[in-house]
């Protein structure tokens, strides 16, 4: 038996008993005649003491030649500690040592195994594994465990089945670009790693399952951002005979669940608001409702007078920052040269300050009045005392550029509280998007998503106005979960293909297993997939996924830690039938 306690269990309670523990050695401090020791395993750390009065020198010699991480097993008496330590819970007690054991040695770590590091980003990562037995990282893990089981549990409860789908599938032309594995039995050929199970779920659904769901690693090869990465898990999950209001319902469910037993928060209402209505009202499909700062348009208001770059755009739009009008002319400056910066891309911003005595100063004075400014207020919701900044220019890209700027300055001023959850869905997305490159309609979500029932004749006649059986659930201004009700006719799928620009034959060759089992009395059907290490990320305070994730890629899709990807030899690329050709 290497331990009898963890070293974060032992308590007054225990004093007097004969313990055994091991860990590492997280400090020593040696006053000569005295040594303590802080002993950390996952569980906590517990204090040992060496005392030359009590302990034999053998033991104390033993000790004065450990360093930090040794690996140490201890046995010794539980007694009360002189000088308490309230900030730990075994701060009451120590282990007077009796024996000492040294499992192994360690080389000086390097960085601090501390939850204030000295180690950056990188380095953590190259020795991720000594990072894992920092606090902030282990309890990111062990909370995205219990996230995890609490779906697990709440769907297995609700008659949900686990079942696993294949790694090694078929490419397919939708979505990211896919990662792909030659096939050394079948030459020239190659798998493709599922960007999602998407296919395979809908299968289950003809097969008869009726409620599936699985916590599914899922990969795209896709640039690299803070909340993104090359592998990620998806909770990937479908039920048949259902209609988008079915697995709303079944969805809300499970994210009242989680928040209730991981966060102890109960939350009732979950808001809906439609695709146009979000872009609208804040920029984007996934806004952050915990804060103001909507969307005035501002069109009829501010297009009327001689300031051409107001009539020349397509959309004049603005919000108020709450107290805004404190701000300096410096710091105003310092604002528009962030919305002009490439990531944003705008051309300028026009401001105007809310004066307390209800007058306003604009940075265009000399084209619009006080009734005209007056009005813009009212467009945007400004009080006395804020900022109203105004951005103009095509419509798509100005909401964009505008939300930025949003997020922003919520940011700014302390508005995206992390321990506040505020969900909402937003739904009735389009079914196609134009792609200026390939001049053609793409898919907004996948091919398999249904349009709904009453905007079907536009497909021929005007394709952009379709509306998609389909919905996503946000979180604090994040998509955490996203999905639709899936074609399940045959005749369907072949029209939506072909407004997608697949031909019978090209259809056929990339999804005719779909096609052919839909011939076998596919039921309706639907589901939704939740990004498990976003949802994770955002139940535990953040927006970054990576410190939640075990083994994580770096910004450029490395794996520093072992060093991935990696040339293979000469005989791997022989027995494949590949040649390199940089």
């Amino acid at each position: 038996m290497y331990r009898t306690h963890s070293n974060g269990e032992l308590r007054l309670e225990n004093l007097g008993e004969q313990v055994i523990l091991a860990g590492w050695v997280q400090k020593i401090r040696d006053k000569g005649f005295m040594i303590w020791v802080d002993l950390r395993d996952r569980y906590g750390i517990t204090q040992l003491i060496f005392d030359e009065e009590r302990t034999s020198k053998t033991i104390i010699d033993q000790a004065k030649s450990l360093g930090r991480e040794f690996v140490i097993q201890i046995k010794g008496e539980v007694i009360e500690r002189v000088s308490k330590n309230k900030n730990i819970p075994t701060g009451e007690v120590e282990i007077l040592v009796k024996e000492l054991e040294i499992l192994n040695k360690s080389a000086v770590p390097p960085f601090t195994i501390e939850d204030e590091t000295d180690g950056g980003d990188e380095l953590r990562m190259k020795y991720r594994y000594l990072d894992i037995r920092r606090n902030p990282v282990k309890n990111n893990l062990i909370f995205r465990h219990k996230v995890a089981m609490e779906v697990r549990k709440y769907l297995s409860d609700e008659g949900f089945i686990e079942v696993e789908t294949p790694v090694l599938i078929k490419s397919t032309p939708e979505g990211a670009r896919d990662f792909v594995v030659p096939s050394r039995m079948n030459e020239g050929q190659f798998y493709a790693l599922p960007q999602s199970p998407q296919t395979f779920k809908q299968l289950l659904m003809v097969g008869g399952m009726d409620k599936y769901f699985q916590i599914v690693k899922c990969f795209r090869d896709e640039d690299l951002r803070a909340d993104r990465q090359p592998e990620f898990t998806q909770i990937d999950c479908e039920m048949a005979f259902v209609k988008q209001e079915d697995i709303i319902n079944a969805f809300e469910g499970l994210t009242k669940h989680l928040l209730k037993e991981v966060k102890g928060v109960t939350i009732d209402k979950f808001p809906r608001m439609s695709y146009n209505e979000a872009m609208k009202r804040y920029g984007n499909d996934k806004p952050d409702i915990r804060f103001g700062m909507e969307f005035g348009e501002l069109n009829e208001v501010a297009k009327h007078k001689d300031f051409s770059v107001f009539n020349n755009a397509e959309l004049v739009v603005g919000i108020a920052i709450p107290n805004g009008n404190t701000y300096s002319r410096k710091e105003i400056d310092k604002l528009i040269e962030w919305v002009k910066r490439p990531q944003v891309g705008a051309l300028g911003m026009v401001y105007v300050r809310c004066n307390d005595d209800g007058t306003f100063k604009s940075s265009v004075d000399k084209f619009f009045d006080q009734n005209d400014l007056s009005n813009w207020a009212k467009a945007t919701n400004a009080k006395p005392g804020d900022l109203i900044c105004v951005l103009s220019g095509v419509t798509n890209k100005v909401r964009a550029q505008l939300s930025a700027l949003r997020m922003e300055m919520a940011e700014r001023l302390g508005l995206r509280n992390p321990e506040e959850f505020a969900p909402l869905w937003v739904t009735d997305f389009p079914l196609l998007e134009w792609d200026e490159e390939t001049e053609r309609y793409h898919a907004m979500h996948h091919p398999f998503t249904s349009p709904k029932i009453e905007d079907i004749e536009l497909l021929d006649s005007d394709p952009g106005k379709v509306r998609a059986n389909a919905y996503d659930l946000v979180l604090n201004g994040n998509e955490i979960g996203g999905g639709s009700i899936r074609i399940h006719d045959k005749k369907m799928q072949a029209l939506m293909f072909k407004h997608l620009g697949f031909t019978p034959e090209k259809a056929a060759e990339q999804f005719g297993f779909l096609m052919n089992a839909f011939e076998y009395g596919a039921p309706p059907h639907g589901g939704i997939a939740f990004g498990l290490d976003r949802l994770v990320a955002i139940l535990g305070g953040q927006e970054t996924i990576r410190d939640f994730i075990a083994f994580p890629k770096n910004n450029k899709g490395r794996d520093v830690m072992i060093d991935a990807p990696s040339a293979i030899d000469e005989e791997q690329l022989k027995e494949l039938n590949l040649k390199i050709n940089l």
